[in-house]
């Protein structure tokens, strides 16, 4: 795939991708687009040497594999990990709130949001809705309403005039949306039916029985700079990294099994059912490899390059970087250390990504947390935790990670790419 389409093919894929749901459902339909199959966890599964395959969980997960053979411990794994939610502002489960004379909406912050940066965007709403239908069948959809319908006005600095000396964003009482004016009826129950209509003409739809919907910016993903030498989007932490990633998966040559997990609930821990702190990944992996003794075999010989962001170098508050591991945007990928496990690289493992990368003429950098701030965590522990799994957190650098809009470099996904690629064909890991 060259440079300019995939990188085209990036902003169209965040753009398409509002929601959990939406990012696996766009995930999905690339691999059925490639002739993977779909797998159903309440199926029995028979899985063929030379197949492709992926299968969800709540929707809102997803892991695709491929099995060139099928003697995985003998071959193991190679992973690559990233996490499909971003923080962001969910709509309560009785959202509807009317004061003041304005429709507003009741929403309740989902993981480390920016908050002030929410402010003054044009909001849309989208996620999953559950309904009965007249014929009685209990079913999910998911919705999307793209038009900016909705909205977080600041403040005029004329009733706050310490805005620009701090400023802090209540959640409860400040955050709320206005929809419309209060002249209007408005019932959030009847405009999700009206939109579901809308979306999918043959749905008779009974009631509404619940939803999971969150607000989002409408502004379109878009390259920038003089150059168009970055990536300006909501959600780069972490759809970025679900793309590198599928991308990477689609591309390899079919030697070696390959296997992508992109998984919810990071921002909040991973601890769900399909969170990587859940059992999905070792779920499906048993059951490909049934037999305690060759799992083990298998895991150790596999390695998990667990892909989500890197804090990079910002010019305007330099001081917030150790000034030996400050990595810069379009300089390559970052390995990411912790001597307290808050990343889950090793000698070892850094030592085999270094090595690839090397193969790929692809830079790579370092970044470690200040000794006098506290470090972020991902999905790499947990998961080499959960089972055992050799791996390597690394990130693409970025500024504003948790803002409604992020910046990140446009040459470094292209080069992250490549990498993984070749990963995915890597015959020998470690000689031990």
């Amino acid at each position: 795939m060259e440079f300019s389409y995939f990188n085209d093919a990036l902003l169209s894929f965040l753009h398409s991708s509002p929601t959990p749901f939406h990012a696996t459902d766009s995930m999905r339909n690339a691999l059925l687009k490639e002739g993977f199959v779909e797998l159903l966890e309440e199926d029995n599964w028979v899985i063929e040497e030379g197949g492709r395959y992926f299968v969800t969980r709540n929707e809102s997960s997803l892991i695709a594999f491929t099995t060139p053979q099928l003697s995985f411990s003998q071959s193991g794994w190679r992973m690559i990990g990233a996490h499909t939610d971003s923080p962001c502002l969910k709509l309560k489960p009785n959202a509807q709130v009317d004061r003041f004379g304005y429709h507003q909406l009741g929403v309740e912050v989902y993981g480390g949001v920016l908050l002030h940066t929410w402010l003054d965007r044009d909001l849309s709403i989208a996620g999953r809705v559950t309904l009965k239908t007249r014929s009685g069948d209990i079913v999910s959809r998911l919705v999307d309403f793209k038009d900016p319908i909705a909205v977080v006005p600041n403040l005029a600095i004329h009733l706050n005039r310490q805005a620009n000396e701090g400023f802090s964003v209540n959640p409860q009482e400040e955050i709320l949306p206005i929809l419309c004016g209060a002249e209007n009826d408005f019932d959030l129950h009847t405009l999700l039916i009206s939109q579901l209509q809308k979306q999918y003409t043959d749905l008779d739809i009974d009631v509404i029985l619940d939803f999971e919907l969150s607000l989002y910016d409408t502004q379109p993903a878009a390259l920038v700079g003089l150059h168009k030498e970055y990536i300006c989007s909501a959600r780069l932490d972490n759809l970025l990294s679900c793309y590198v990633g599928l991308q990477a998966l689609l591309s390899s040559d079919l030697q070696r099994p390959s296997l992508l997990i992109c998984t919810d609930h990071e921002e909040i821990g991973s601890l769900s059912a399909c969170g990587a702190n859940g059992p999905f990944l070792d779920d499906v992996l048993r059951r490909l490899t049934p037999n305690p003794e060759l799992y083990v075999q298998a895991i150790q010989r596999s390695m998990l390059v667990s892909a989500d962001n890197a804090h990079g170098l910002h010019p305007n508050y330099a001081h917030k970087h150790d000034k030996n591991h400050a990595p810069a945007i379009n300089k390559g990928a970052v390995i990411k250390v912790n001597a307290n496990q808050r990343y889950a690289t090793n000698s070892e493992t850094a030592s085999i990504y270094r090595d690839i990368a090397a193969e790929e003429n692809y830079q790579v950098q370092c970044f470690v947390v200040r000794s006098d701030m506290a470090c972020g965590s991902t999905i790499g522990p947990i998961t080499s935790g959960e089972i055992g799994v050799p791996t390597i957190d690394i990130g693409l650098p970025t500024f504003g990670m948790h803002s409604i809009r992020e910046l990140a470099g446009s040459r470094d996904a292209y080069g992250l790419y490549k990498v993984l690629t070749r990963f995915t064909q890597r015959e020998k890991l470690m000689t031990r």
